[in-house]
């Protein structure tokens, strides 16, 4: 298994889209983005920058209610999830390896909010944690697993 780690500043929530926009320029189709941080650190800003990348032209609104929210219509679909509401239980109970595995769902970008949460990784993800920095910007950390 490769582990690599990096850390980026993302001085506003503008930087954090672009690094959205970014990721959905290299990422190919089955793409796991686990993302971590706490509320309002810019977890779904970043999705609404991968929406953007793939040309996705619905808005993107953090899927806190719905639990998941589909784009199919980008270049790739994008597939965010938001787990911030369940307990482990109820996240395996919904059999969420259905967005990755690539089987029941054309493969996409599959976005994960609140990923603590998720009981089974996939075994490829990148792991992106955001934390606020006392002069308003955020810290994103990435590790990559696979």
């Amino acid at each position: 298994m490769k582990l690599e780690s990096n850390t980026i500043v993302l001085p506003d929530a503008e930087a954090t889209r672009e690094l959205g926009r970014n990721l959905a320029q290299s990422l190919p189709p089955g793409s796991v983005i686990l993302l971590e941080g706490d509320l309002g650190s810019g977890k779904t800003t970043l999705v609404q920058g991968l929406g953007e990348g793939l040309g996705i032209k619905d808005p993107i609104v953090s899927p806190t209610f719905t639990l998941i929210n589909e784009y199919p219509e980008g270049r790739i679909p994008l597939y965010h999830l938001d787990l911030y509401r369940l307990e482990p239980k109820e996240v395996e109970a919904l059999n969420l390896e259905a967005y990755w595995e690539g089987i029941e769902f054309p493969p996409g970008i599959v976005a994960i909010e609140w990923a603590e949460r998720l009981p089974d990784k996939p075994n490829n993800y990148i792991k992106i944690c955001l934390t606020y920095q006392t002069d308003g910007s955020r810290l994103a950390h990435f590790t990559t697993i696979g």
